[in-house]
């Protein structure tokens, strides 16, 4: 990794810092208004935590606002949730449609397991089954929002967001994190939908990759 590089991810992780105190303190109100929601709707807990891997296989804990219904359905079975299935609550709903759900990961984030862009932390049982190539999601801290979740997040396929993530890391710059910044507000207010072109371009960039290795990737 270059020396440019190293300063520029040490630039980003004193931005994390910064803006996910200012966020926390700005909406502070709001996360105590949305905790006695859910404790309204569904009882308690108000937080769901949930064993998640990040930067360099680093275990970690990661915290939302619980949106569904407790149950004991383990987390590979569940698949991908949306705001439709039955165990979804009615407050639920609201805070996932408009990702208020993800605000308690503002702390993961002040706490260095995360960072506010980045590929979404996955459990460990999807980790003991990765390839090589997608071994490369550990290789940055995940994210609050990332490309995946900008080009369709849970209208695409798992091997579709793993590409997108990949993408995103051998692509990373402080300006596409802003572009992603930018384009997280657009999913906030109109929802998620797929992105053909960054999809496509993410699939041809695996393509090459795991036919060429390295050194036809834009950081090489």
């Amino acid at each position: 990794m270059s020396s440019k590089k190293i300063f520029l991810l040490k630039i980003k992780r004193m931005l994390d810092i910064a803006v996910s105190t200012i966020i926390i303190i700005l909406f502070l109100p709001l996360m105590v208004i949305v905790s006695i929601l859910i404790w309204i709707d569904d009882g308690w807990p108000v937080l769901f935590k949930q064993k998640r891997i990040g930067q360099n296989c680093k275990e970690f804990e990661l915290l939302k606002f619980r949106s569904m219904k407790v149950n004991d359905i383990p987390v590979e079975h569940m698949g991908q949730v949306r705001e439709d299935n039955p165990l979804v609550t009615r407050v639920g709903r609201f805070i996932r449609r408009f990702k208020i759900d993800e605000l308690p990961q503002l702390f993961n984030v002040l706490f260095g397991d995360m960072s506010l862009i980045g590929p979404r932390p996955t459990i460990p049982e999807q980790v003991e089954n990765y390839t090589e190539f997608e071994k490369i999601r550990l290789l940055m801290r995940p994210g609050m929002t990332g490309w995946a979740q900008v080009n369709g997040n849970t209208r695409l396929s798992w091997e579709e967001r793993i590409k997108l993530d990949i993408w995103y890391i051998e692509h990373w710059s402080l300006w596409l994190d802003f572009l992603i910044i930018i384009k997280t507000i657009g999913v906030i207010i109109f929802g998620e939908r797929p992105v053909t072109k960054a999809i496509k371009e993410a699939a041809d960039f695996a393509i090459r990759f795991n036919r060429n290795g390295r050194e036809y990737t834009h950081n090489a």
